[in-house]
């Protein structure tokens, strides 16, 4: 078992990390976030493009039969300058769907990038301690054969 906080390896059972102190059971808790679900976004994209439709339609077979306008251009541009309002409430919804995509994609490229790392990474450099020379090692470089210099008799 790994600390999720420093990536040590701990003994199971433990509250604590014993090296940055962290609480090893703590559960995330679950946070209350003030972004729109893209599932409701969705449905607010849909809802706006039916209902705006539908108003626009009814304004058109209004100014028709209940008014009296004939002229065709008149009724468009009616319906036209009616539209606008919907369509922008469209490009609104598409842009915060899309926002909100490439923030949990950023979220979830941040959270595996941290947990994998740190249980993946190697030890601790300061944890681990230089091994000592050998006993033997010493003992046999110091038998190695030392040149003399000859002497001149």
């Amino acid at each position: 078992m790994y600390c999720q906080d420093c990536g040590t390896a701990v003994t199971p059972g433990l509250s604590y990390c014993n090296r940055c102190g962290v609480e090893l059971n703590a559960k995330p808790a679950m946070q209350k976030t003030s972004e729109t679900m893209p599932e409701s976004l969705v449905w607010a994209i849909v809802g706006v493009a039916v209902v705006g439709m539908g108003i626009v339609i009814a304004l058109m077979a209004l100014m028709k039969q209940m008014l009296g306008i004939n002229d065709s251009e008149t009724i468009l541009l009616i319906s036209f300058l009616s539209f606008i309002p919907f369509a922008i409430a469209e490009i609104v919804f598409v842009w915060m769907l899309f926002r909100s995509q490439s923030k949990q994609k950023d979220r979830e490229a941040a959270t595996l990038k941290g947990s994998v790392t740190r249980e993946l990474r190697g030890p601790d450099e300061h944890l681990l301690q230089e091994p000592g020379s050998s006993i033997t090692d010493h003992t046999t470089r110091t038998l190695d054969p030392v040149p003399r210099a000859k002497s001149a008799t």
